[in-house]
């Protein structure tokens, strides 16, 4: 089925109580041929505030693009109150060639809000933030872990902000991250322009998972729910979310094969042995301990580890 191309997004000219499926143009190609973005419009039969849920802002990272599909189809339209903007894939060029970062090898999520008059990734991002997120009054990110990475199903957020610190909580996420704006993240940009957003890690790359879909699905509707768009109950967590007051990732210093030995959501101790490397003859190399106590957000399960490679996502517990 084709649907409408648009090249600028006017909400008052959409018919309320309906959705609306949209293509938004927002550069060309070396031929000249518009590369467009995707929109799954749900316009409320009433007036109020504008959602914004974005998936795939890296080309392998897919689980949110499932979430926003649901999230919509499961919405009444009639009787909603406002309106929600899902963009279930941002990085349309790097999901056409199944790569995480964009044509130029840059990652989007460095560089928002984008340079109007930069590199190729750069117009894209400026571009993408200024007709599409620009109408957002609330923004709910979606991503994965990387390639060779899992994650457990986290959230960052900067907490310090009353309603963004509500949205996290909502997502009944395993962990929550304090994480400030102002770092080149569609997060952080949002954030700057007094958007309040959050990013949602929700599983692995290059898979749907049924069960991490689940769950940010329940997070959405509880979000749904509590700014205003519905009168469907929230849904407590089964266990309270653990709460980091930072995190950062441990990396090799020197190459071989690496096993890590800790467990996504596993609580481990300064000076605790979480992952050994051995070289291409099974002879131990090197061992990496925690540099102090904190939880496994997310780990590397990819063997492959030369110098500089990443082994494990620690969030430092918040006392």
């Amino acid at each position: 089925m084709a649907h409408r191309h648009i090249k600028e997004l006017d909400l008052d000219r959409l018919k309320r109580g309906r959705i609306h499926k949209l293509w938004m143009d927002v550069v060309t190609d070396t031929l000249g041929e518009p590369i467009a973005i995707p929109l799954i419009i749900a316009h409320g039969s009433q007036p109020g505030p504008v959602l914004g849920v974005t998936a795939a802002v890296h080309g392998n990272e897919l689980n949110g693009i499932p979430v926003i599909q649901k999230v919509i189809k499961e919405l009444d339209v009639t009787t909603q109150k406002g309106t929600i903007i899902g963009v279930p894939g941002v990085n349309v060029v790097s999901i056409l060639r199944r790569q995480r970062r964009f044509i130029d090898g840059t990652d989007l999520n460095h560089i928002m809000p984008g340079d109007k008059n930069g590199n190729v990734s750069e117009v894209y991002a400026y571009r993408f933030f200024n007709k599409i997120v620009q109408h957002f009054d609330y923004l709910i990110d979606l991503h994965t872990a990387s390639n060779g990475r899992i994650n457990s199903y986290y959230i960052r957020a900067d907490m310090t902000d009353k309603v963004t610190a509500e949205l996290a909580r909502l997502q009944n996420a395993e962990i929550i991250v304090h994480n400030p704006p102002s770092d080149g993240t569609l997060r952080g940009a949002a954030s700057e322009i007094g958007i309040p957003s959050i990013t949602v890690e929700i599983g692995n790359p290059n898979v749907f998972q049924k069960n991490m879909i689940g769950s940010s699905l329940t997070g959405i509707h509880n979000a749904l729910s509590y700014l205003g768009y519905s009168d469907r109950p929230i849904e407590p967590p089964e266990e309270d979310p653990v709460l980091c007051e930072n995190s950062y990732w441990l990396y090799t210093q020197k190459g071989g094969m690496v096993r890590v030995l800790s467990d996504v959501r596993q609580v481990v101790e300064s000076d605790e042995v979480v992952a050994i490397q051995h070289d291409i003859f099974g002879d131990k190399l090197d061992e990496c301990r925690a540099p102090e106590r904190g939880i496994v957000i997310g780990k590397q399960v990819s063997p492959i580890g030369q110098s500089g490679g990443r082994i494990l996502h620690l969030g430092i517990l918040k006392t």
